[in-house]
């Protein structure tokens, strides 16, 4: 009988696509989703892409433990991936008790119905933003985590952590708890879209993510971009990132979860960097959408944006020898991917 994972945040931007990729392997999954930051356009797509009319949605909010514990009551869950959490640098600076009751409690819910449930593999959705702004560059998974430079960043940090203490408080099922094993993949910039332009990203309102902002810019949803800072201390005066195709970061989701299912872990609790390995800048990204999609966007200079590190890239190697991943896809490639979901979304 295949395996089953509860995606939760499964409607969303990333949820999205590993959907796609965890059926593809063969699993059965579940999708959970308050719909807060999202509609069902994804989630639509996903049944086209993978021809699955069948596959059982919830929409609850991860933050009521009822509905959470009604739902693994329903399913026996193999393995959780959680996605179900608020993301935005910006909007976490302005509005911290938000984020950190909705991050922190959504994740605490979900680890406690995987405990009273029998025990279960948890796979966090975690983030670049634990490192902070980091000393030494490329971060390997032994950088030391800096203080956050935002409430979203310590929100994921926290997180590990209580991810960590559930782990080793559950192991060899002590008092008779279900034992919960962990893994947290701190990933860098997702972009792009599936190659389908069937699914992709479509937040809500004004986007707070770079991509989304570009592709809306040039089928004229918004007036202009802006570039936050081009006084950093870099080549071009822009941060410097490490842009990860979405379809690359889906498969990386899909590998650490069979890792867990298949018993190849090493310890009960690991850590993973999902990147590329390359920064690239800010001003790079956008001239480089330019010349892939043959456009030319209105963008200016804008003062820097609270909570935002000057550069954060990734050393992959461990993720490419353990989970036996790696990225793939140029980032030619994928921003052509979001201007072709960008154009599905217009009806062009």
């Amino acid at each position: 009988m295949a395996k089953k994972v509860l995606v939760s945040g499964g409607a969303g931007y990333i949820g999205s696509h590993v959907t796609v990729e965890l059926i593809g392997a063969g699993y059965d999954v579940v999708v959970a989703d308050n719909m807060s930051n999202c509609d069902m356009t994804c989630f639509e797509g996903v049944k086209k892409i993978t021809g699955r009319e069948d596959i059982p949605f919830y929409q609850i909010d991860c933050c009521d433990y009822e509905a959470v514990d009604k739902l693994f009551a329903e399913h026996k869950i193999d393995a959780v991936i959680h996605f179900a959490a608020f993301k935005a640098v910006g909007e976490s600076v302005a509005k911290p008790i938000m984020y950190y009751r909705n991050n922190l409690v959504s994740f605490l819910n979900i680890l406690e119905a995987s405990k009273n449930h029998g025990g279960c593999n948890v796979l966090f959705s975690s983030s670049a933003t634990v490192y902070g702004e980091a000393e030494n560059l490329p971060v390997t998974e032994q950088t030391p985590r800096l203080p956050a430079t935002s409430p979203y960043g310590n929100t994921k940090q926290m997180c590990e952590d209580i991810l960590r203490d559930v782990v080793l408080a559950t192991a060899g099922g002590a008092d008779g708890q279900g034992v919960v094993k962990g893994i947290a993949l701190r990933y860098f910039n997702p972009i792009g879209a599936h190659p389908s332009a069937l699914i992709g990203e479509l937040p809500r309102g004004v986007p707070n993510n770079l991509v989304p902002f570009i592709t809306q810019t040039a089928i004229g949803k918004r007036e202009c971009l802006s570039i936050f800072g081009n006084d950093y201390p870099t080549e071009d005066g822009t941060c410097l990132r490490d842009y990860i195709d979405i379809v690359d970061l889906a498969k990386a989701h899909v590998a650490a979860v069979s890792r867990m299912l298949d018993g190849k872990m090493k310890q009960d609790y690991e850590i993973f960097n999902v990147g590329t390995g390359r920064p690239v800048s800010v001003y790079e990204l956008v001239t480089a959408f330019e010349k892939v999609n043959g456009l030319k966007l209105n963008y200016k200079f804008a003062p820097r944006r609270p909570g935002d590190v000057v550069a954060i890239w990734a050393d992959t190697k461990l993720a490419n020898e353990e989970l036996g991943w790696k990225a793939e896809r140029t980032v030619g490639e994928t921003l052509a991917s979001a201007w072709a979901w960008e154009r599905h979304l217009a009806g062009k």
